[in-house]
């Protein structure tokens, strides 16, 4: 269907909201103030937001519902209401039991709806570079925090944690809702002006899976589980890299802060590069580079004594982290269609939930159990990473078979 879209402002306005949305991940800059405001542990307040990343496929399906019917932009309303909302009500909450329902439900539920809208509206919007383009608009998300924790930050310093909390969630409802207003949903069958799609039967087109014929499918699982160890050792730095810097490099908490956003901006630049690479030399190739580069920077972290190592280990960690949030949107749409691409890509985000969940109690039991070392951590990182390394291999063998097992359902 050729439809004249500005498809590049639909883009930006995607990106900015991601950034918004993605401030779920300044929750750090809130936690220690929240446990002086209501004389609790830090694990007390560190609940709501393990519950806010539990939840995450459950309303990235219901956004992604909302997608397949067309429904982006009523999808971007409603869970920027929710998080907007999620916010303002987290800075009125009296006790740690309300923060796990406004910032761990009402926040992650919008939040999810959101991220879900604006990753499958752009991967139905630039079907000829959907590499770049989700992760452009997962870039977004993965910089929110370097972009809202100064100005949290600025707030809590100036007004405490509490009014912070309510002004964030008043400039996101605002900001949300008028940049939604500039989004439009891709029209069924969408095709970019000067592109000619691939022909049916090939590896990027033709087939469309709903989600319970999905999960059916052995390479679906494959995928998952690569989505997982993809972004496990993510998490595990996500969760510990201002820890790791002080307790196993000596820096001071200051510092440490600094290269926790070097590990954001690095997380948020890898998702445009290795979307961009992934479009030019294959998803297959792009995952088996980043398998590789995560194993070397675990080494890296491991052996190294120097604050030079920790800088090299987490900008190459954040890059591979960055690039598997930006190219797996792009292998679900192909292996399973666009049709249903918004609920697949929901069930399919199991697996970076899975590393959510695992990823930071793996680091944080073994150094417990190591004196607050985290070195025998990313030597499991290490090993797991090279277990998908050789499961990408699997996956590329079940590839070649789909097309010809699939060609004739996608008529």
């Amino acid at each position: 269907m050729n439809v004249v879209l500005n498809r590049w402002r639909i883009l930006i306005a995607s990106v900015i909201i991601n950034i918004c949305v993605g401030a779920v991940y300044a929750f750090s800059i809130f936690a220690l103030p929240l446990t002086k405001v209501f004389d609790v542990t830090m694990p007390d307040i560190m609940l709501a937001f393990t519950i806010n990343a539990a939840i995450a496929p459950i309303p990235m399906i219901l956004g992604g519902k909302l997608v397949d019917k067309g429904g982006a932009k009523k999808a971007i309303f409603i869970g920027g209401a929710m998080f907007g909302l999620g916010f303002i009500l987290s800075g009125l909450a009296t006790a740690p039991w309300m923060l796990y329902i406004t910032y761990g439900v009402i926040t992650g539920v919008g939040q999810g709806i959101v991220y879900s809208a604006t990753i499958g509206n752009t991967v139905k919007l630039f079907p000829d570079k959907r590499g770049l383009a989700t992760g452009i608009v997962t870039a977004g998300y993965g910089g929110g925090t370097i972009v809202i924790a100064p100005i949290a930050n600025a707030l809590i310093s100036s007004n405490g944690v509490q009014s912070a909390l309510i002004t964030l969630g008043i400039a996101f409802l605002a900001l949300i809702l008028s940049l939604g207003l500039l989004v439009k949903p891709t029209p069924v069958g969408y095709i970019p002006q000067g592109w000619t799609p691939p022909a049916a039967g090939t590896s990027k087109g033709g087939v469309n899976i709903p989600w319970y014929e999905m999960i059916k499918k052995p390479i679906f699982y494959v995928i998952a589980c690569l989505f997982l160890i993809g972004a496990l050792s993510g998490m595990m730095v996500t969760a510990n890299a201002s820890v790791i810097g002080q307790k196993m490099f000596g820096l001071s908490a200051a510092a440490a802060a600094l290269y926790v956003s070097l590990y954001a901006f690095s997380n948020c630049m890898g998702r445009i590069f290795w979307g961009a690479v992934s479009d030019k030399i294959g998803r297959v190739k792009c995952l088996l580079m980043i398998y590789l580069v995560i194993a070397g920077m675990m080494l890296t972290i491991a052996l190294s004594n120097s604050v030079v190592g920790f800088g090299i280990a987490i900008v190459g960690i954040g890059l591979c982290f960055g690039g598997t949030m930006g190219i797996f949107p792009s292998i679900v749409g192909e292996k399973f269609g666009m049709k249903y691409y918004g609920v697949n890509y929901g069930v399919t985000f199991i697996g970076y939930s899975g590393a959510a969940f695992f990823g930071p109690r793996i680091a944080n039991k073994v150094a417990a159990a190591n004196d607050g070392m985290f070195t025998n951590a990313f030597y499991i990182a290490l090993v797991i990473s090279l277990v998908g390394f050789a499961l990408t291999f699997v996956f590329k063998a079940m590839e070649k078979q789909q097309p010809k097992q699939e060609s004739t359902k996608a008529a």
